[in-house]
């Protein structure tokens, strides 16, 4: 279930996670009479109020989108509203901004266009960011290009932990970057070689998927749980987002590198372990 809440979007919290969710009902992304995660699931996964995530679920009851089975939790109803397929609407918007490109505005122009006919405020829209993403293997660096890319408006140059010295002392190009983005256990290291450069790093944080989140609340009560992942800092990191989500169900045992001793003792006290993707090492 892929929902992303912008909370600098100038559209509130509210509609934007009622949108998604309407969206993802409708093209079948959740099944009909399949159960929604909990209310404090939702929450924690995304980081927002219970409360929003409460008004949320009850606008989409309201209109019928969703049920509430006493003791069982929220299902997608059997017979949603219909609105225009997805196609239909993919069609609009496309021919829309083939109309707005020949009037000469770009996406942006045109996203700030509708929402000011809409009469919602818009953000102050920023240029693209050029970002340096330094990472230990190139899957990492590909996955986490495709991510910055998808979410952010950046442009991405990849570069190899194990070649960063190297491609600053031969090209110049440092000058443009405005940020830096590595995993939080290489912060150290990409902050000494960047320093002085004036380019700011910032440390990405693995958190877990809502999927996953489902998936452990489905679990019986008092499910021991673990946390691998390559790096120990990351492991503790995605341990820190599930223990956010408070699901009453599960124990958290604890967290460690995906190799040496702490592992095997990690697995002699647990009856599921969660991994972080993509599975790869420095």
């Amino acid at each position: 279930m892929d929902l992303t809440i912008d909370a600098r979007s100038p559209i509130p919290i509210r509609r934007q996670l009622t949108e998604q969710l309407k969206h993802l009902i409708e093209s079948g992304g959740v099944p009909r009479e399949q159960a929604l995660p909990s209310i404090r699931e939702l929450a924690g996964f995304l980081g927002i109020n219970t409360n929003t995530v409460a008004r949320v679920i009850e606008d989409l009851k309201q209109s019928g989108y969703v049920e509430a089975r006493r003791g069982r939790g929220v299902f997608v109803a059997q017979a949603p509203p219909a609105r225009p397929s997805s196609r239909l609407r993919e069609s609009f918007l496309r021919d829309t901004v083939i109309r707005a490109a020949a009037l000469g505005m770009n996406a942006d122009d045109l996203a700030v266009s509708v929402l000011t006919v809409a009469g919602v405020r818009p953000a102050a829209v920023q240029g693209t960011v050029d970002v340096l993403l330094v990472e230990c293997s190139p899957p990492e660096l590909d996955f986490f290009a495709g991510q910055l890319v998808a979410h952010l408006p950046v442009r991405v140059d990849k570069v190899l932990l194990s070649e960063l010295a190297a491609v600053i002392r031969r090209q110049k190009r440092h000058g443009r970057w405005q940020a830096a983005v590595t995993s939080f256990c290489h912060l150290p290291e990409v902050e000494r070689l960047l320093s002085g450069r004036g380019v700011p790093v910032i440390a990405l944080l693995a958190e877990a998927h809502l999927e996953t989140l489902h998936r452990l609340a489905q679990m019986p009560a008092g499910t021991r749980v673990g946390v691998v992942s390559a790096a120990a800092e990351t492991a503790h990191n995605l341990e820190h987002s599930i223990a956010n989500a408070g699901l009453p169900n599960i124990v958290l045992v604890g967290a460690c590198p995906a190799t040496g001793a702490a592992l095997g003792r990690l697995l002699r006290h647990v009856d599921v372990t969660v991994s972080r993707a993509p599975a790869s090492r420095c």
